[in-house]
């Protein structure tokens, strides 16, 4: 599969995102234990009512409601650790 390139999000809401290309994956992990893994995460918004939106290389969209616990990600060499 082609990766997606970070311009190539159509968003076509109001929505602003924002670049977190900088990381390799993002992990959710949920009150069950549960874990999600996004790998290569390039755009991200972040609702008012904490659900997260994101954007992948592989052109996929996520949406990860405000009930997780649990966040990690890991960026890629030489790029912040934090960008928000």
């Amino acid at each position: 599969m082609e990766s997606m390139n970070r311009k190539q999000l159509r968003n076509a809401t109001d929505l602003e995102f924002e670049d977190i290309s900088s990381e390799h994956f993002r992990e959710y992990e949920f009150p069950g234990g549960e874990v999600v893994r996004i790998n290569s995460p390039l755009k991200l918004h972040v609702s008012d009512s904490d659900a997260h939106r994101i954007f992948d290389a592989n052109g996929e969209s996520h949406y990860i409601p405000p009930e997780w616990i649990h966040l990690r990600w890991k960026t890629k060499d030489g790029e912040p650790h934090f960008v928000k």
